[in-house]
């Protein structure tokens, strides 16, 4: 297996990374989540330490990015009543949370660049060295340096920069979502005032990009929400640090611009619940309301007095588009105060189910609706 060097992170924080991620991984506990009458949910794998990002690939390759384990997976096996295998297919990578598919080829994003490993599905068990396709990404050393990344209807790989800190005015240079081509260039900037995203996805039909925002902490336990945003048009600023939740003034930066400057959310999902990745789903394995609905995993709270999100939420859409408020979907991941699972990402597949991940278990998880699946 090549090794991807470690850089800029440095090799004590990537130790500690793989420590969090191994040692203190929580147990499985499938059997406690619960789901809507008629729904179904399974253990796919628990051998995917710290899963975050999902992605599919051509031939039915589900890869997975990771927190701490500075490892990517791919896990076939998913179609068909054969085992499910997990195969890493890069190590020693800074945070590589985000991973996706284009062209037969799978990016990776790193702290601070772009990787690739080129056509990845014909090549699992020797895996190519990753190629660097973007380098020099801003970073700051603090928090949400980690990456969702996907690519757009556009072919265009979009990338967020998060905020090196909680609360801070940095700028454009920071909380902003940038798009590039596939080979790293071209870079434009899509959106400004987003503190961290890490979930975004096109709306079918329409093409608008929709994505999750983190509200800032130390406000409190109920204040702000965290958010859902629509992308109207280029060059939107949702607020941050200025302004949370369209109508809350950061105690510390608020009085430099009013709310009313910014994109309000186009929803509120409730504070600290940690919302992350979102796909809309166009299965027609779900009831008829879940149907162009989004589905959105929260990671939960880590600074609440009362743990709050440690689920999956559907957001369905009236009429008029608008987003209407969520409904859960998946519990069941905490029992009180007391959580052995997070859910990152959804990914819907072709069938109609949808994989959950869980970067506390190393788990991967199948929603699926009708009949129980059969026991592999």
């Amino acid at each position: 297996m090549p090794r991807f060097p470690v850089t800029h992170v440095g090799l004590a924080m990537l130790t500690l990374g793989v420590m969090s991620s191994s040692a203190a991984r929580a147990a499985v506990h499938a059997d406690r989540l619960r789901v809507p009458a008629g729904f179904h949910i399974s253990l796919v794998s628990d051998q995917v330490p710290g899963a975050r990002e999902m992605t599919r690939g051509a031939r039915g390759m589900l890869f997975v990015g990771s927190m701490g384990a500075g490892r990517v997976y791919a896990l076939s096996g998913l179609v068909g009543p054969g085992p499910v295998r997990v195969r890493t297919i890069a190590r020693g990578l800074d945070l590589p949370v985000g991973v996706a598919f284009h062209d037969g080829d799978l990016y990776v994003s790193d702290m601070r660049r772009i990787v690739v490993l080129r056509d990845i599905e014909n090549h699992l068990d020797t895996p190519p060295a990753p190629q660097i396709v973007a380098d020099d990404l801003p970073y700051r050393a603090g928090d949400h340096s980690w990456k969702f990344i996907a690519f757009g209807p556009d072919n265009r790989l979009y990338v967020p920069i998060g905020a090196p800190c909680n609360i801070c005015d940095v700028g454009h240079d920071f909380g902003r979502i940038i798009s590039m081509t596939p080979d790293g260039g071209d870079r434009r900037d899509v959106a400004f005032g987003i503190r961290n995203t890490v979930g975004f996805t096109w709306q079918p039909g329409t093409g608008t990009l929709w994505f999750t925002d983190n509200g800032r902490d130390n406000m409190g336990d109920d204040v702000p929400s965290d958010e859902l945003n629509r992308l109207d048009r280029p060059g939107q600023s949702f607020g941050y640090p200025y302004c949370h939740q369209g109508n809350v003034p950061d105690p510390e930066f608020g009085s430099q611009h009013a709310c009313g400057e910014f994109t309000p959310p186009a929803l509120l999902l409730g504070a600290h619940v940690a919302a992350l990745g979102l796909r809309f789903y166009e299965g027609s394995q779900f009831p008829a309301a879940y149907h162009n609905s989004l589905l959105i995993a929260e990671h939960g709270s880590w600074n609440r007095s009362t743990l709050a999100g440690y689920q999956v939420v559907s957001v369905g859409f009236g009429p008029d588009n608008r987003p209407r408020p969520p409904a859960v979907l998946v519990s069941g991941f905490r029992q009180g105060q007391q959580a052995w699972g997070r859910p990152v990402d959804v990914q819907p597949m072709p069938d109609g189910s949808v994989l959950i991940s869980d970067d506390l278990s190393g788990a991967i998880y199948r929603l699926t609706y009708g009949p129980p699946p059969a026991t592999q």
